[in-house]
């Protein structure tokens, strides 16, 4: 199977790639967060689906997800899980961004501070650790036991969150959409290598393309079922936070990938991780409550 080495080149569009997946899946996001929260009338069931398909907002997040998939799908050709899904906790930068010129809503200097506090924190974990993918193919077998257990975890998640209060059940919600996102970003990856190596119609015969279908539509569900269910501070942060962990923990276990075995790099490594996790708490809870526009100022007459 051919598989391109990362190089310099292969660095730089891991991280163009990546940092372009954050941009479409903050736009998804938002769309369909705006779409799911304006039903008045809080469906559920079926009646919820009905409602989201009539939706303009909910279909062009699709678009924007479709998309995404296509990008990360790229970045993670070109370089490790280690280092493409601790980019990607820069969505929430861009989100709020897309607050501030899209929808011009009023950002408090402690959220940008904790934006900033994010990105820099993101910027020293990659450099202290440098993640590395070796030139490792893992066979079909390697992908039992972290499916297993994955697939464990999501499902008594999904158990937990049956009851509790809406944050707590926003919570569990996505950390199960966390765990499934992380175990699809392997199987994106596999599936890119299948294509490299047999092409579009040689990606059917093989397994990986089927795994991706149904660990997206696991994620799919578990995320509207964490936008639904309670407030975007909440679930956001989960979603970001837990998904870099599991990814860096499935790249290890199946890609053997590796990051600086130095203790004064892997130390920076943490410390840099956890600044990083703290400005996402940070970021989420000092963020405007809901997606609506600030009213334009009223004009006396």
């Amino acid at each position: 199977m051919h598989e391109i080495r990362p190089g310099r080149n292969g660095c730089t569009l891991t991280i163009l790639f990546a940092l372009l997946t954050s941009i479409t899946n903050a736009l998804a996001v938002t769309l369909q967060h705006i779409a799911s929260t304006s039903d008045t009338k809080k469906s559920s069931g079926w009646r919820f689906v009905g409602y989201l398909l009539r939706q303009p907002f909910w279909l062009l997040g699709w678009v924007a997800l479709c998309g995404s998939l296509v990008l990360q799908a790229l970045a993670l050709h070109f370089g490790p899980l280690s280092e493409v899904q601790p980019i990607l906790v820069t969505e929430l930068v861009v989100a709020l961004v897309l607050r501030r010129l899209w929808l011009r809503q009023s950002i408090r200097s402690v959220t940008w501070l904790a934006a900033l506090v994010t990105s820099a924190g993101l910027v020293v974990f990659l450099v202290a650790t440098s993640p590395t993918s070796p030139s490792y193919l893992p066979t079909s077998s390697s992908w039992t036991a972290p499916s297993l257990v994955s697939v464990a975890v999501v499902l008594l998640l999904v158990v937990l969150a049956q009851r509790g209060t809406p944050a707590r059940r926003a919570a569990l919600f996505a950390s199960a959409t966390a765990v499934t996102w992380a175990l699809e970003a392997t199987f994106i990856k596999a599936t890119t290598d299948t294509i490299s190596s047999l092409g579009v119609g040689g990606a059917w015969t093989r397994w990986p393309i089927y795994a991706l279908i149904v660990g997206g539509m696991l994620g799919l569900l578990c995320e509207q079922a964490a936008l639904h269910v309670g407030p975007l501070s909440v679930s956001q942060p989960f979603i970001v936070i837990v998904d870099p962990v599991v990814s860096v923990a499935l790249g290890v276990w199946i890609y053997h990938e590796r990051l600086h075995a130095g203790v004064l790099h892997f130390g920076i490594g943490v410390l840099a991780f956890v600044a990083m996790c703290t400005g996402i708490v940070a970021l989420t809870r000092t963020a405007p409550d809901s997606m609506v526009a600030d009213l334009p100022p009223r004009v006396e007459g």
